[in-house]
């Protein structure tokens, strides 16, 4: 691998990998392929923009004709696709542009690997394998079993990359990985949300009892896993990435709170999310056979990110003024109002 195009490169986890390859690896050139969409931000690489080894291109995954002029320009060897529409509210509001870029867009760069000769690697979820009972951990091997259109969507492409590495001998991998938080997630997402809501003494709402079971990954954690399985994974092998340990919700809004050094009475419970899954929760002992262990605890991930939202109100509080409000209040406008009833 020398030039590497990570597509969904300007969003939450692609930047943070893109920064962590680009400080790790000084012999990769990195080619950030983004739509731009309302959660692709450059202002997430502005720590790299100066780094002759990072170059940006302005594309749709959906675009076929701008993927492969990108792939032959920059004499890519490696696609990495972190490019998806990724907020399960959004996907149940309006699911037309998740089965776009999940499913047609993942088909389209498979093309393009199949027809250039690329490695390639897929970003996937923990949701692919929709709820899970209490006393069992999800394997790789597992029936996928979505509960929502994107994770419907995600399951789509992992199928699809499956099915190009026994079809056409693609070399791919997949990694799926729990709920990634951290530095500049978009804060439509719980835990982001969270913070900048507490930060101005805002209601939080929590769906239903707060106790749906979920394992908080700090990103860097996941980008390192992300690494090791790109350059030591078995070909069509797909690996869970996760803490092994899960968190209730309500645990989660309570670190976050105390580290924040705000009143609990913020949190409300407002009307359960339609699907929501219960539980999520991965056996992660393939990938730490390869030698990953995650650096940081869930409890040490909420705290970590609720300090970054805290020390960062410059790159979060222009977002939430924007196209973000009109979304709040569709989402959670009439919940909350429900609650003072």
């Amino acid at each position: 691998m020398k030039n590497i195009m990570v597509t969904g490169g300007a969003g939450f986890i692609g930047s943070n990998f893109v920064i962590y390859i680009l400080e790790k690896y000084p012999e990769y050139d990195i080619i950030v392929y983004d739509k731009l969409t309302y959660a692709g931000n450059l202002e997430n690489l502005l720590e790299v923009a100066d780094d002759p080894r990072y170059h940006f291109v302005q594309g749709d995954i959906c675009d076929a004709a701008t993927v492969d002029e990108t792939i032959t320009r920059f004499s890519i060897d490696t696609i990495i696709n972190f490019a998806a529409e990724t907020h399960v509210d959004r996907s149940i509001l309006a699911p037309d542009a998740f089965i776009q870029t999940g499913v047609y867009g993942t088909y389209v760069l498979l093309e393009a690997a199949k027809n250039h000769g690329l490695r390639y690697h897929q970003i996937s979820t923990d949701e692919v394998y929709g709820h899970i009972p209490a006393g069992y951990s999800s394997v790789e091997t597992d029936k996928l079993d979505p509960r929502s259109p994107y994770a419907a969507s995600k399951a789509s492409g992992d199928l699809l990359v499956n099915a190009y590495f026994i079809t056409y001998g693609l070399p791919v991998t997949i990694t799926r990985g729990s709920n990634n938080i951290g530095p500049f997630q978009y804060p439509e997402k719980v835990v982001p949300l969270f913070a900048s809501n507490a930060i101005d003494g805002l209601p939080l709402p929590v769906y239903g009892d707060g106790q749906q079971m979920r394992e908080y990954q700090y990103v860097v954690d996941h980008c390192e896993a992300i690494d090791l399985v790109l350059h030591k994974g078995v070909l069509g092998e797909a690996y869970n990435v996760g803490t092994g340990v899960e968190m209730a919700n309500m645990t989660m809004v309570e670190i976050l709170l105390d580290t924040l050094g705000k009143s609990r009475d913020l949190i409300r419970h407002v009307a359960d999310r339609p699907g929501h899954d219960r539980r999520y929760s991965l056996n992660v002992d393939k990938i730490k056979a390869l030698g990953w262990e995650p650096r940081h605890s869930s409890e040490e991930a909420v705290r970590k990110t609720a300090v970054w939202y805290q020390q960062n109100e410059w790159w979060w509080r222009k977002i939430k003024s924007g196209e973000f409000k009109a979304y709040y209040e569709k989402q959670y406008g009439e919940r909350l109002r429900a609650t003072e009833a």
